[in-house]
């Protein structure tokens, strides 16, 4: 889940970060192959967010020839994921264990990967250390900044009023990067753009998220969009007032079928695909991985109703730029009381960003 505070993406330029080739649990399992892949998920696969969208990517893994795919979902961040994990080991013989959910890393991935040495556990979020972590663990995170970035330019190009609403979770550094990222987005195509933002507390408050997106609509806001882990009630309560909307962490798009522009949305396949031909090839896999648009690792959802023309070419525009590295940071920026917070161009991964602490000026809300 999306929980984390700290960041390691200065790793990226010590060489550690590099992508490989190119109510009851359920569980699914395939025919034994030569490489067996565990995914535990602390929710239900199905949620429209966070694991539904490691869920999506399992799908994709499960099409590999040779391997194996298990799964459970609902495990809570307690000693029962280790025993799920410990069962995917020693009774479906998983040699890669992905642990997909924040809680699940310390202690638990940490001490099956010192109890079972010649398993291969990885962790999506970026929280492994190379100093005092087992080596047979890792990290792996992609920076959906960058799609929120592209959601921001298609809303300003879809929203006649160019005020949009984001309903976020708590104000630490990923989220307010999103945030932030949205509106220089949005002004990017629409320099009068605003973002107004409420902070509910909690990865998962469905009441509250589904007040804090109808005040945002009563606020006149025309494009609702979230961080949270499961964007569902914001999505659905935002079209149910007739707004348009942006997506967060998988497809949103069955929800809107009338306002939905298009969303950020991980792309976990590039990376199980990539552990799982590493695995199957004897290679050593890197032990923290993250990236962008620049290696695969994330992608918008097809474009809805909501989206302009206009909102398509230059969102589209956008994510070419972001391939090739175009940074989203750049110039002089002030946050929303009026301090320099940017006073130059700073590439996609400096590790500056990952102490965002700010909301920039053009966003409507504070983080006290």
């Amino acid at each position: 889940m999306s929980r984390f505070e700290i960041s390691r993406r200065s790793l990226i330029k010590t060489g550690l970060a590099g992508i490989a080739a190119s109510a009851l649990p359920m569980r699914i399992a395939t025919a034994a192959s030569p490489v067996t892949v565990g995914i535990v998920y602390v929710g239900p696969r199905d949620d429209f967010g966070w694991n539904q969208a490691h869920a999506v990517a399992a799908k994709a893994l499960k099409g590999v020839s040779a391997v194996t795919v298990v799964e459970e979902e609902n495990v809570p961040e307690t000693d029962a994921v280790a025993k799920s994990m410990e069962s995917m080991i020693n009774l479906d013989g998983a040699n890669l264990v992905l642990a997909t959910s924040f809680g699940y890393y310390n202690p638990f991935v940490v001490d099956l990967a010192k109890k079972y040495p010649k398993v291969e556990f990885r962790h999506a979020a970026p929280l492994w250390s190379k100093d005092k972590d087992p080596k047979n663990a890792g990290s792996y995170f992609p920076y959906l900044n960058q799609a929120h970035y592209v959601n921001g330019v298609a809303a300003g190009l879809s929203s006649p009023s160019g005020k949009i609403g984001f309903v976020a979770a708590k104000p630490i550094p990923s989220v307010l990067s999103n945030i932030n990222s949205v509106l220089l987005g949005a002004r990017s195509v629409k320099p009068d753009a605003t973002v107004r933002v409420i902070f509910t507390g909690d990865w998962s408050l469905p009441v509250r998220e589904a007040e804090a997106t109808n005040a945002l609509v009563d606020a006149g806001c025309d494009v609702i969009t979230c961080h949270v882990d499961s964007p569902k009630v914001v999505i659905q309560t935002a079209e149910g007032r007739g707004v348009k909307t942006l997506g967060h962490n998988a497809s949103q798009a069955p929800l809107a079928p009338k306002g939905f522009i298009t969303g950020a949305e991980y792309k976990w396949e590039t990376i199980y695909k990539s552990f799982a031909a590493d695995i199957a090839a004897g290679k050593t896999l890197p032990n923290f991985l993250v990236g962008g648009f620049d290696k695969d690792m994330l992608q918008n959802t097809a474009y809805g109703a909501g989206a302009s023309d206009a909102a398509k070419k230059a969102a589209d525009a956008a994510i070419a730029g972001l391939k090739k590295g175009d940074p989203i940071y750049k110039g002089t920026l002030k946050d929303n009381k009026g301090n320099v917070v940017v006073n130059k161009t700073y590439d996609n991964y400096d590790p500056y960003l990952d102490g965002m602490n700010w909301l920039l000026e053009g966003v409507q809300g504070s983080i006290t």
